[in-house]
């Protein structure tokens, strides 16, 4: 039977006051004392058989625990697994690996792009700079142009006036040519030895195929590549290099009529374009060849005053070595 604790200080409550009542009760003082002693003792020991049975073990240091073993508890949280320190050093460590992954790639592709960017500056000076090569290009010993001083007046020429060159020199001149050398073993082996290039941009590789013969001296082979170019490629971004170096490939083998008919129309075709300038300035020389002076003239002085910084700059040299050529009036 379970007798709870508020049950338990009634029951004292209660023998407490009945014993005060009696103790009060007029009875002879000896016996009242005797009566009174033995009832508390009689309680006294109930008490604590009371105390026995509800609290066992009542000292504070024997307390029972409220839950027993094998009693149901309630559920608790599951508490998160933290990575243990090898996995994460492993994570750590793949990701260093990643960075500097990522670092070989970010230099390499910078390489890459340096490199590309100077072949494209030697390619240019190249092709401006005639059949010898730039200062740094290997193999080739690079001329000597004069300096940028101040140029000499210019006669006034318009666009009119180079308009009239359309019909380039007079039919009754004849056209300076010289003959394609006769096919040999050995010039098709050295033909076939300059590689073409072989990139995403079909059109680059026609050009730079082209490029390539011409400055190996092969004028003919040149010019055969090069008019497959501008033909399949008009709208190239090359178009421009392409048609003046079809140009120089005339000029260089002694075709100054013909090569003359590509710098006009180069010219002509977009006065913006890359080479223009360069074509302006050939058509120029092209005249001094056909010993056409007053053409000559036309062609530099329009040179000079359309484009200023080419004519004091990069084509200073020629431009000034031209002028010197013939007499402007």
């Amino acid at each position: 039977m379970t007798i709870t604790l508020q049950t338990l200080v009634q029951r004292t409550a209660g023998a407490l006051l009945v014993g005060a009542v009696l103790a009060a009760a007029p009875l002879p003082v000896a016996a009242q004392d005797s009566a009174d002693e033995t009832r508390i003792r009689k309680l006294e020991a109930e008490v604590r058989a009371l105390q026995r049975k509800v609290f066992p073990g009542g000292d504070a240091r024997f307390f029972e625990p409220q839950i027993q073993p094998g009693s149901q508890t309630a559920p608790t949280m599951p508490a998160t697994t933290a990575p243990t320190a090898s996995a994460l050093t492993d994570v750590l460590a793949r990701l260093d690996a990643l960075e500097l992954q990522m670092q070989r790639l970010t230099a390499r592709s910078e390489e890459q792009a340096n490199t590309l960017s100077e072949m494209e500056r030697r390619l240019a000076a190249l092709e401006a700079g005639g059949p010898s090569n730039p200062a740094g290009m290997p193999g080739v010993t690079p001329t000597a142009g004069a300096p940028a001083a101040a140029l000499p007046a210019a006669p006034n020429a318009t666009a009119g006036n180079l308009a009239a060159m359309s019909g380039t020199a007079p039919a009754t001149r004849p056209a300076t040519s010289a003959a394609a050398p006769a096919p040999n073993a050995a010039r098709l082996a050295a033909v076939q030895a300059i590689a073409k290039p072989q990139t995403e941009d079909p059109g680059d590789d026609e050009y730079s195929y082209g490029f390539r013969l011409w400055n190996a001296g092969f004028y003919p082979e040149a010019r055969q590549q090069l008019t497959l170019f501008v033909e399949q490629y008009p709208r190239h971004r090359r178009i421009s290099f392409g048609r003046n170096l079809l140009g120089r490939a005339y000029l260089d083998d002694g075709m100054a009529e013909e090569a003359a008919r590509w710098f006009l129309r180069n010219y002509q075709a977009d006065k913006n374009g890359d080479r223009a300038a360069d074509s302006l300035l050939y058509l120029g020389v092209s005249m001094i060849a056909m010993k056409d002076t007053k053409r000559a003239c036309i062609a530099l002085a329009e040179f000079g005053e359309t484009y200023p910084a080419v004519a004091t700059g990069r084509l200073a040299g020629e431009y000034q070595a031209n002028r010197a050529k013939v007499k402007c009036s």
